[in-house]
Order: structure tokens, then C-alpha cells, then sequence
């Protein structure tokens, strides 16, 4: 009866065991999805700067005779300057979310993983205990 007592235990521990690895897994391709938008959005957020480039360039090259002659680059141009901002802080804002959503998978990996060490180490001895009870079995009538 302690055999099986021990084989469900070991069992037990077995599918727990394998859970947090498939659950380990699963956040590992989550932080990878993380870094990925984190990549994604960076591009977008460079194409948006571009864009804005171009529109306040091209916008100071056909009034700065008349309405930028008082400036000496697109680049001072306040309009200018509140877009790029504004996309900086979308930008920012965006990046503080993902490194957040990071910590808090990187928190639940270390947990997970440290979960798991704790369930080998049991695995192990309920094997080791499985393997002395059926050798004592097995040996109990020879002596």
C-alpha cells in the first residue's frame, strides 16, 4: 500500500512538474512577443518622427521667405517640435507598459522556475523512496 501511495505522490508531482515547465514556456514566448511589439512599435515610432520631418520640412522650405523667414531650420519650428514630442511621449508611455509587462513575466519565470527545482527535489526523493520500499519489499522473506 505504500508503493502506491508513494507512485501517486510521485505521480502528482510529475504532472505538477509539467505544468510549470509548459507554464515556463509559455511566458518565455510571451516576453518574446514582448520585445517584439516593443521592436515593432520602436519602427513605427521612427516612421512617424520621418513623416513629421518631411511635413514640417517641406512646409519650411515653401513659407521661409514669408512666415519662417525668421527661423533658420524646419527644426525650430514649434508645431514641429510639439509633434515630435508627442510621439516621444506615446513612444515612452508605450516602452514603460511593455518593460512592466517584461517584469512581470520575468517574475513569474523565476517563480516557476524556482517552483520547479523544488518539485525535481521532491521527485527525487519520492523515486529514491519508491526504489527503497520496493527492494525492502522484495528482499522482506530472503532474510
Amino acid at each position: 500500500m505504500a508503493i502506491a501511495n508513494l507512485n501517486e505522490t510521485l505521480m502528482a508531482y510529475k504532472l505538477r512538474r509539467n505544468r510549470l515547465q509548459l507554464d515556463i514556456t509559455d511566458y518565455q514566448s510571451q516576453k518574446r512577443l514582448a520585445t517584439n511589439e516593443q521592436l515593432d512599435f520602436m519602427q513605427l515610432t521612427q516612421a512617424q518622427k520621418a513623416e513629421q520631418k518631411n511635413k514640417w520640412k517641406a512646409e519650411f522650405e515653401a513659407g521661409k521667405d514669408t512666415i519662417y523667414a525668421d527661423i533658420t531650420a524646419y527644426t525650430e519650428i514649434d508645431e514641429y517640435q510639439d509633434a515630435i514630442d508627442k510621439i516621444e511621449a506615446e513612444y515612452e508611455i508605450y516602452n514603460a507598459e511593455l518593460t512592466a509587462w517584461e517584469t512581470d513575466l520575468d517574475n513569474q519565470i523565476t517563480t516557476a522556475d524556482t517552483e520547479l527545482t523544488e518539485i525535481e527535489a521532491y521527485i527525487e526523493s519520492y523515486e529514491e523512496m519508491l526504489s527503497n520500499n520496493i527492494s525492502n519489499d522484495f528482499n522482506y522473506g530472503l532474510n
